[in-house]
């Protein structure tokens, strides 16, 4: 059997001993290891499996959350929405904006981190994207050709749960077919979703098709791709750390782990760190595990930052304010956080399918379409977030463009993206009795920024999130302006008979922004806390290795060092950074 093979075998296979994965620090046979990583989301898992293929290294991974190999909420992608507010959500509340409001801000509290609850929607952004990172840091490994292979090292393009035929859905010359993670196309088709596409084909439509919206050119129309892998949601969990991978002698997971501090070296070194302070009973006791080599912190947007100011490592003055003693003066720590806005808009919609919309009949139909999941992993409930989507820009001559730069990374950017759903599981709670979906704008590349910062000295507490949504003119002109193109596109003459109303009323400019100022929501896409820079900047938080500036022992890995929002749901960028952070990684200690 090909090793391709003997891996898509293994990855079939049911549950399997958990090996190396314990709930109680007493059971880990020391405490010092080569690496500690904090957090087992996206990137930690992909750090915690490259460094292992070494059987020299020795790995402890930290994840705060549980994990039960068999959970529906986590394992079923159409119970995505039922994790938000869950016991697998960290439920942070964050300021959102305008108007003194508060709303949650949804992470992986669990093994695999927001990959185990996220829509598993699978968008790499674009060239542009990737390119700019490379000019912002100075860091030519960053740009889009040079992060190809670390795209291929992920991906493991695989066939949809109906097997249905893919042919003219996604361009297989831009995909990777013998990486970890599952990668696929819908395998379960909704009537919007016909429509949408068939709106792409009408001759000279402001939203053509696009056959592959991850070949770095996004724009149009095309068949949304996720992170599922025959009907199960793909976390990095499930892949990185899939039971080949955590049966390894080298590799210690640890969970129900809440770190708390990242300690000083016990050498005479200036800003030397080695120590991992954390607690599995709320505080009542520390304990600590030593890195030998590095510490990587890979615990996330809010908390890696929230980590490093608990440490004493951040704005000196801000923290000897809290009590905090300040270790290393690093302003940036916890600023510049970059959040796309999203505004749910609902349509009625004229069907009596219930495989068409969103319903009162949710909670009935859901139990008959897990039962079908459960037996044949088919259905309904074997898609994601999304199965179409729609990328799209602003006029360039918009009249924003007179007094704003363009916030995009350029021409072949999307500004915004639309969000569909037509879904029976209850994914929008609306006060409505019709049958309804989703056709929202979600805006990728905001030029308001927020912060986040501690609230007190306690390591245990929530920080201060302030995500500052649409405090930009830009953001407001541009959420505008993303309404009345979903319009446009629903007025489209294939969904002529579908769409029988829009829920928001709201016409003039002043009438829509205050509609959008009350009911913006956070687009569970936060990064920046702990930017990258160029080697020698006085701004940001880590080099373009992602070593913490000013300091020894400490590499940050995960969506905080992207020093800008990319046009795309998250996940991919964070597994490319990973993957390549994983070489870095390897060559400075030689691995």
């Amino acid at each position: 059997m090909c090793p391709k093979s003997l891996l898509l075998a293994l990855l079939c296979l049911p549950s399997l001993c958990l090996a190396k994965i314990i709930e109680h620090a007493g059971d880990l046979n020391t405490q010092s290891f080569d690496f500690v990583v904090i957090g087992g989301g996206a990137a930690g898992n992909v750090i915690a499996n490259r460094l292992t293929e070494n059987a020299d290294v020795s790995v402890l991974l930290l994840e705060a959350g549980g994990f039960d190999e068999d959970d529906l909420l986590v394992n079923v992608p159409g119970f995505f929405f039922n994790t938000m507010g869950s016991r697998l959500d960290w439920n942070y509340t964050a300021q959102i904006g305008q108007n003194n409001r508060t709303g949650p801000l949804t992470r992986g509290f669990v093994l695999g981190g927001s990959t185990a609850i996220n829509g598993m929607v699978y968008t790499r952004g674009t060239s542009e994207d990737w390119d700019r990172y490379a000019d912002l840091t100075g860091d030519s490994g960053w740009s889009w050709d040079s992060v190809q292979p670390y795209i291929r090292k992920n991906e493991r393009f695989t066939p949809p749960a109906d097997n249905h035929n893919t042919s003219g859905q996604f361009d297989p010359a831009v995909h990777g077919f013998n990486g970890i993670n599952s990668v696929t196309l819908f395998g379960f088709l909704h009537h919007l979703d016909e429509l949408i596409i068939e709106t792409s084909q009408i001759p000279e439509t402001e939203f053509p098709f696009n056959l592959d919206q991850n070949s770095g050119h996004q724009l149009g129309i095309g068949w949304s791709q996720s992170t599922i892998f025959n009907g199960t949601r793909s976390s990095s969990a499930a892949s990185y750390l899939a039971p080949p991978f955590r049966q390894r002698p080298n590799l210690h997971i640890l969970l129900h782990a809440y770190v708390t501090r990242i300690l000083p070296a016990t050498t005479n070194q200036s800003h030397s760190f080695s120590g991992v302070e954390f607690t599995q009973d709320a505080g009542e006791t520390l304990q600590v595990v030593t890195a030998t080599k590095e510490v990587i912190l890979s615990a996330g947007t809010i908390a890696s930052p929230q980590i490093l100011l608990n440490s004493g490592i951040g704005d000196s003055e801000s923290l000897s304010e809290l009590g905090i003693s300040p270790l290393l003066h690093l302003p940036s720590v916890g600023q510049n956080l970059t959040e796309q806005a999203l505004l749910a808009y609902i349509w009625v919609v004229n069907s009596t399918d219930p495989r068409d919309f969103a319903g009162p009949n949710a909670t009935a139909l859901t139990a008959e379409y897990l039962e079908q999941w459960k037996e044949t992993r088919t259905g309904p409930l074997v898609n994601g977030g999304l199965t179409t989507n729609c990328f799209l820009r602003l006029p360039d001559n918009a009249s924003i463009f007179e007094s704003f730069e363009d916030p995009s990374a350029g021409p072949n950017t999307a500004r915004i993206e639309v969000v569909f759903s037509s879904s029976d599981i209850g994914m929008f709670t609306v006060p409505t009795p019709d049958n309804f979906i989703g056709a929202s704008p979600n805006l990728l590349t905001p030029a308001s920024r927020g912060f986040l910062t501690l609230n007190t000295s306690n390591l245990l507490d929530h920080p201060l999130i302030n995500l500052n949504l649409l405090s930009s003119e830009f953001d407001m002109f541009a959420m505008r302006e993303g309404v009345r193109s979903v319009r446009r596109l629903m007025e489209a003459p294939p969904f002529q008979g579908f769409i029988l109303q829009s829920t928001i009323n709201a016409t003039t400019d002043e009438e829509l922004d205050e509609y959008i100022r009350e009911n913006v929501v956070a687009g569970l896409h936060p990064v920046g806390t702990a930017s990258m820079s160029p080697k020698g900047a006085d701004w940001g938080v880590v080099d373009p290795d992602l070593k913490l500036k000013g300091a020894e022992g400490i590499r940050v890995v995960d969506a905080s060092v992207l020093p800008l929002v990319p046009a795309a749901h998250t996940q991919a960028p964070v597994y490319i950074v990973a993957e390549r952070a994983a070489d870095l990684i390897k060559a400075a200690w030689y691995l």
